[in-house]
């Protein structure tokens, strides 16, 4: 199954380390991350689920939960994860799926037709509360993934959801966006009664709110 952006995130029912889930029902208001793991045990996913455990304040207050996905077996996961708790010095403190016959990483695309079948594709999914997927990033084996980016572009995403502006490159929460080449001067001056600055006709720039942004 090939998924675009903007599409409805697939439902699904699995066991996870912390009981049995339907997705979009755990999911509830909340953003979400689903990541995937080839297996357990694996060095590189090591540090990227304790980096997660660590990150879990700032999932918090941004609203978004988190949740991994592995092929392996829920007591396989409860072996990685007393690994993972003394070698990164955090416990996991989000769900895992396990998905052993594979039911979910077929569902989202996650098995890769010219590589080893038994294992899924590092992909990171971002879902809005309306279950619609926002971003996705697939990663190679030897490359650990960046979750400083992943909250980076959830903090755009909401601030363009909320302001309906536009984010330029590299930019982080209280830098200036971008109005958006869809609106006329006109619409803008409505939308910013502060003022935006034209650079370009298609390249305006606007000061978002300090509290707000």
């Amino acid at each position: 199954m090939t998924l675009q952006l903007g599409q409805v995130a697939p439902d699904f029912e699995a066991d996870t380390t912390q009981g049995r889930i339907r997705f979009h029902e755990w999911l509830g208001n909340s953003w979400g991350v689903l990541f995937s793991h080839p297996k357990d045990y694996t060095p590189v996913c090591t540090t990227e689920l304790g980096m997660t455990a660590r990150l879990k304040p700032e999932f918090d207050r941004r609203n978004v939960k988190a949740i991994g996905l592995s092929v392996d077996t829920l007591d396989r996961h409860a072996g990685w994860e007393a690994d993972i708790a003394e070698t990164q010095g955090t416990a996991v403190n989000f769900p895992m799926i396990s998905d052993p016959d594979k039911q979910v990483a077929t569902l989202y695309g996650m098995i890769h037709p010219e590589a080893d079948p038994s294992v899924t594709v590092r992909t990171v999914y971002v879902i809005d509360p309306n279950k619609k997927i926002r971003l996705m990033l697939i990663y190679p084996p030897s490359a650990g993934r960046n979750f400083d980016e992943v909250i980076r572009v959830i903090d755009s995403l909401q601030t363009t959801d909320r302001h309906k502006v536009a984010t330029p490159v590299n930019w982080r929460p209280g830098d200036r966006a971008i109005v958006l080449a869809s609106l006329s001067d006109e619409q803008a001056k409505a939308q910013f009664p502060q003022g935006f600055t034209t650079e370009k006709p298609y390249l305006r720039w606007v000061d978002l709110p300090k509290e707000n942004a």
